[in-house]
């Protein structure tokens, strides 16, 4: 009878045995080591901060991660000592890549993990967690990803547990007795509010709610256009959820009930996501809430599994489309301002779905205007995100078109017919020249 209160005092007598400061968990960390960050709101700000405030001390820590929060050593002098390998770079970390004092790593998100397991080391792995429950057990909670891989690869696993980190359900669980240093927090949790909608975001996102039918499963990115799809499909039944990220917006589709799952194909009933994204009444919402499972990213983001939803739909943004349908998704040129994230796998996925459809979105013009962000060709040094094989629909303000299993001509008149009007006959002239049209 005393058997399970006797574990629980044990696991509460381990848990405090490897409480500590957050500098004396930063002190794990030596010269060469590489360490492994996750992305966003799981990112461990008072660990963070305290490797930076030491970063002196060390030389030739390379530190892992994907969109990163905390600003402190993304700076010159920190080369030396502290070097950050972004596999997406945030507005933290965009102009150490721009300048090169970070490295970019070129990848599709969901082969993150298996990168972890076969190309890096990993000496110490430091994650935000939800409170451990009486069995020992904390969560990843906002961003699962590819935490659970670096755990179980790391030689040091330190947590950062804050009481208002919700505690979320799937696979995404880390035992006390897997993990070396605990810190306790009580700092604020990273927050995003749900973006201003624009009128030509919701044009937008009216023509997508037109696109998609009820029963479908969703998977939107970040930003005033998926914001605006949200919004827009409040009025459909029985849609389900895969998505790599959770947002506000989401909430309010399961709140409403326009989401429920119930004609999901796989995880009926269960919105299923890889990390999340959004304000304090997200984190409440997802607090301990069965319909909402947090899985590994070479789970969520594999085109295999993704397509295993029929009527997968997939919407993500880009920067700029040439008439081929080239979709350029992270660049400015040469110049990098993001990374390919999860487009591509979710492009895919929903390209073997059954009934499945792939949006591409962007605005028809940018710059107040004075740029067309449909182009002839993609300028030079841009990065190729979403490949002329795998695009399936782009959409402006000005409409849906409508690319896969079409001719390059008829690309450039359904691109040309989308595009802003003021730039449609230089577009036009464009391609002639090329012999498109």
């Amino acid at each position: 009878m005393n058997a399970l209160p006797q574990s629980r005092s044990n696991f509460e007598q381990e848990y405090r045995q490897k409480l500590c400061s957050p500098a004396e968990a930063a002190s794990v960390v030596e010269s060469g080591n590489f360490l492994c960050l996750p992305l966003n709101a799981g990112e461990p700000t008072l660990f963070v901060r305290a490797l930076a405030a030491r970063k002196h001390e060390l030389e030739g820590v390379v530190v892992n991660q994907q969109h990163h929060v905390c600003p402190d050593y993304f700076t010159e002098d920190s080369v030396p000592h502290i070097r950050v390998q972004s596999w997406f770079t945030s507005q933290v970390s965009r102009a150490a890549v721009q300048k090169g004092w970070a490295d970019f790593v070129p990848n599709n998100f969901h082969e993150v993990p298996k990168l972890l397991r076969e190309h890096w080391p990993i000496d110490v792995v430091a994650t935000l967690v939800s409170p451990m429950d009486e069995h020992g057990f904390f969560t990843c909670s906002l961003s699962v990803g590819y935490t659970m891989e670096a755990v179980r690869k790391a030689r040091k696993v330190v947590v950062e547990v804050n009481p208002v980190a919700p505690r979320t359900h799937g696979n995404c669980h880390i035992h006390i007795s897997d993990v070396d240093c605990v810190i306790e927090s009580d700092a604020a949790i990273v927050e995003h509010a749900p973006a201003v909608v624009t009128p030509v975001e919701q044009a937008i996102g009216a023509h997508l709610a037109e696109q998609i039918e009820d029963g479908s499963t969703i998977q939107l990115g970040f930003g005033g256009i998926p914001n605006a799809v949200s919004t827009a499909l409040l009025t459909k039944k029985d849609l389900g959820i895969h998505t790599e990220l959770i947002t506000e917006g989401m909430a309010d589709l399961m709140l409403s009930g326009a989401v429920n799952g119930s004609r999901k194909t796989l995880h009926h009933g269960k919105t299923v996501a890889t990390f999340a994204l959004g304000t304090k009444r997200l984190y409440s919402f997802m607090n301990d809430n069965p319909m909402i499972e947090m899985h590994p990213v070479d789970y969520v983001n594999d085109p295999s599994v993704i397509g295993k939803n029929d009527k997968m739909v997939s919407i993500n943004a880009t920067i700029e489309v040439d008439l081929l349908g080239q979709c350029c998704s992270e660049s400015l040129g040469h110049l990098q301002w993001s990374g390919s994230g999860g487009q591509a796998d979710f492009v895919r996925g929903a390209n073997i779905s059954r009934g499945g459809k792939s949006f591409i979105t962007t605005a028809s013009t940018a710059k107040h205007g004075t740029i067309s962000c449909i182009v002839p060709t993609l300028t030079p040094g841009a990065a190729v995100t979403t490949s002329k094989n795998d695009v399936d629909h782009v959409v402006t303000e000005y409409g849906v078109a409508k690319l896969r299993g079409k001719t390059a001509r008829q690309r450039a008149l359904n691109l040309i017919a989308i595009a802003h009007p003021d730039f449609r006959a230089e577009l036009t002239e464009a391609a002639r020249k090329m012999n498109r049209i």
